[in-house]
């Protein structure tokens, strides 16, 4: 009886070939606000270390929207043995019955949630006329970003900057009005918008460089002893996050500078829930934003009801 039940239900399996195609930018940012429409989301995050391996299982439930649990391994050495750093698999549960839904391709899901997190923050945040966005690494993320802010700002020109110069140059290559920038502080300096995705433990963007009117999208670090940012940079801008519950205890990039003083858990403006009150978005054009991309179990929740839902309509 266990196996004919199992037959009978339907499981849809999402590659992210056939899958990608269906998928538009624009539209994942209206599912994710809609999404925070929603009551607060429950989440679970549950995070395992050995040396520098990292092994993130994220858990959330939205009344109305289902349930979704996405587990990442992270290993930064398989980058020299040519094989992906990150993988894992996402499962997509129902919310009336609890019955699994859908398992969705882990890659195409952190590309869109990843790339789709910090384009909504920057369409509420980085000045509209913002012509010139520097992406500070050259791995797969900063191609998503690369794809997702160029949909948004269409008349923008890009530089990217790597630690290795080749990888930008290769990136370069790979996208229209895209150039390698050879200085970092030069190229921060003269951007409207800085997105950043990379592992560094040790900050990279320093808050002298910053210049009025920039928007600032902190993406890589993920771990209590990561950062992207020093503490000057969070010092001098209003600072957004996608999520207090997700960001606060867990990352480095404002758990590190919280702990020992240099901002307080007050000095965080709002999250995506406070987006319908107006109070996630630019006060005045001179101001610098930083966002801090935290990208919690929720928004792989979203994601993945977005992509579902696509699929189903293609």
């Amino acid at each position: 009886m266990f196996c004919a039940k199992v037959r009978r239900m339907s499981i849809e399996m999402i590659p992210f070939d056939a899958a990608e195609p269906l998928l538009r930018w624009a539209d994942l940012c209206a599912a994710l606000r809609a999404g925070h429409d929603l009551p607060r989301a429950e989440i679970a995050d549950s995070f395992l270390y050995r040396g520098q391996d990292t092994m993130l299982t994220r858990t959330a439930w939205i009344d109305g929207l289902g349930m979704a649990v996405k587990t990442a391994t992270i290993f930064p050495a398989n980058t020299a043995r040519g094989q992906a750093s990150i993988n894992g698999a996402v499962n997509l549960y129902d919310d009336r019955d609890g019955r699994l839904q859908a398992i969705i391709d882990f890659h195409l899901v952190t590309k869109w949630k990843t790339a789709g997190d910090s384009l909504l923050a920057a369409t509420l945040l980085a000045r509209p006329d913002s012509r010139c966005i520097l992406i500070v690494g050259a791995g797969t993320q900063a191609r998503a970003l690369r794809e997702a802010y160029g949909s948004a700002f269409a008349d923008a020109r890009f530089m990217v900057w790597n630690r290795t110069p080749e990888k930008a140059e290769e990136m370069a290559a790979a996208y229209p009005d895209t150039l390698v920038a050879s200085d970092l502080e030069t190229a921060a300096r003269l951007a409207d918008i800085i997105t950043v995705a990379t592992m560094s433990r040790q900050p990279l963007i320093r808050g002298e460089w910053l210049q009025p009117g920039q928007h600032l999208d902190l993406i890589g670090a993920y771990r209590p002893d990561m950062r992207e940012a020093d503490d000057a940079a969070l010092s001098r801008a209003r600072i957004f996050v996608d999520s207090r519950e997700s960001v606060l205890e867990h990352i480095g990039e404002l758990k590190d500078p919280i702990a020992r003083g240099i901002i307080g858990p007050e000095d965080v403006v709002a999250d995506f829930h406070d987006i319908a009150s107006g109070r996630f978005a630019r006060q005045s054009r001179d101001e610098i934003t930083l966002f801090k991309n935290g990208g919690g179990a929720h928004l792989d929740l979203m994601t993945s009801r977005y992509i579902l839902d696509a699929w189903q309509a293609r």
